[in-house]
């Protein structure tokens, strides 16, 4: 009897993963962190001896988790564009000018760009400064492009994205009532009358594209699970986010949303790193903060712990899709470097995380803290994930 062969992946798949990897390959993708970090935090609970792997992403979160004083923190990302944003921030923090650290990632744009990078040019790994020397019309301000937080991939989509919805005369009054209002009250009443207009053929089109979801780092192992396990599959998951953030969580602080819609952040609306009363914390904390442009494992390999808390974003969503083996080292090489008491937070596009290996799920305690992880869950600012999760390693 022939042995049956394995269902071929359709051609439109595997297109997307290859366009998804060279797209990730060959670029910055996230030019600003999308995970909420006064609810990681407060999850984290850091102390002086806390010591701190996490994923890079965008180096926003990295310098918030920085003053809270841990012992050090290292930023670990695959693309090494990533890690460079990181040291780009942390540089022009040093260089101890806030105006200039302001007007550069707060209103993401600086005429003199290319001046500031050689000021700073020291700091930097040499890759570092190689890159934003060829990128450093990313800060140049144009009618095509206004500013930094349209650059990137997620930029780009986000550029892309914005000009759709505000072909609509009632959406552009609708964001710009959306920026002033002031409870929560008023954010429902404004939802309510924009939805039919936000929500027209062309906006539902463009959110189903492959090609979007490549460009704003989602993979088609995401892409699968919420399909898979939300009501309304890929549309209806962005449409009930998006109702979450516009209508349960007040507007008036979400810098995460601002960017995109203003492309750039005011001094009441942005990320602690560009709060001019966070400059001396940071810059005295600098030298316990670290890059390392590799994976996870590799980093655990190659320096062992034991550490008191892991970052992972929503990695392994990826991971448990495409390289299940991989899923399980990384785990193992976790477990092998933490100590009874260590942190582990990580997100999901899906609703419940349950690709978790069951000799490391062995290892997890989650009674007390995933209480704590649901309750914040409904909190986030951001609002693009499907679950949260918060688990202490056990002996």
């Amino acid at each position: 009897m022939l042995a049956q062969k394995p269902p071929r992946t359709p051609f439109t798949h595997r297109a997307h993963d290859v366009i998804f990897n060279r797209v990730h390959g060959g670029n910055l993708v996230y030019n600003t962190c999308w995970e909420d970090p006064r609810l990681d935090r407060e999850m984290m609970n850091l102390q002086a001896d806390s010591r701190v792997v996490m994923i890079t992403s965008a180096g926003c979160n990295a310098l918030d988790y920085l003053l809270e004083g841990p012992a050090e923190i290292h930023a670990v990302d695959m693309n090494p564009r990533q890690n460079a944003l990181l040291q780009l921030k942390l540089a022009m923090i040093q260089r101890g000018q806030f105006e200039d650290l302001f007007r550069l990632f707060g209103y993401g744009e600086h005429p003199e760009f290319r001046r500031l990078l050689s000021e700073v040019k020291d700091q930097l790994h040499p890759y570092a400064l190689r890159y934003w020397s060829s990128k450093h019309y990313y800060f140049q301000k144009s009618a095509l492009n206004p500013s930094f937080y349209y650059r990137g991939t997620a930029g780009q989509m986000a550029w892309i994205a914005l000009q759709t919805f505000l072909r609509s005369p009632r959406v552009r009054d609708y964001v710009e009532a959306l920026l002033h209002a002031p409870d929560l009250h008023a954010q429902q009443a404004l939802y309510e009358h924009v939805k039919p207009a936000l929500w027209n053929g062309l906006v539902s089109w463009l959110v189903r594209q492959p090609m979007a979801m490549t460009m704003l780092g989602v993979p088609r192992a995401q892409i699968r699970l919420i399909e898979a396990q939300f009501p309304g599959g890929l549309k209806g998951y962005i449409q009930s986010k998006l109702s979450q953030v516009l209508t349960e969580v007040p507007f008036q602080d979400n810098y995460f949303w601002r960017v995109y819609l203003t492309g750039h952040y005011t001094r009441d609306c942005c990320p602690n790193y560009l709060r001019e009363e966070h400059q001396s914390a940071l810059v005295a904390g600098a030298g316990r903060l670290a890059t390392h442009s590799t994976t996870v494992a590799n980093f655990l390999r190659e320096n062992p712990g034991p550490y008191s808390h892991y970052v992972l974003l929503d990695h392994q969503d990826w991971l448990a899709a495409h390289k299940p083996q991989a899923l399980a080292e990384e785990w193992q090489l976790i477990l092998e470097n933490s100590r009874p008491g260590t942190r582990i937070l990580m997100r999901s596009a899906s609703p419940v995380i349950d690709f978790i290996p069951p000799f490391a799920r062995e290892r997890l305690q989650m009674t007390h803290t995933q209480p704590l992880a649901d309750y914040l869950h409904l909190q986030d600012r951001v609002g693009t994930y499907g679950c949260t999760l918060l688990a202490d390693v056990i002996a």
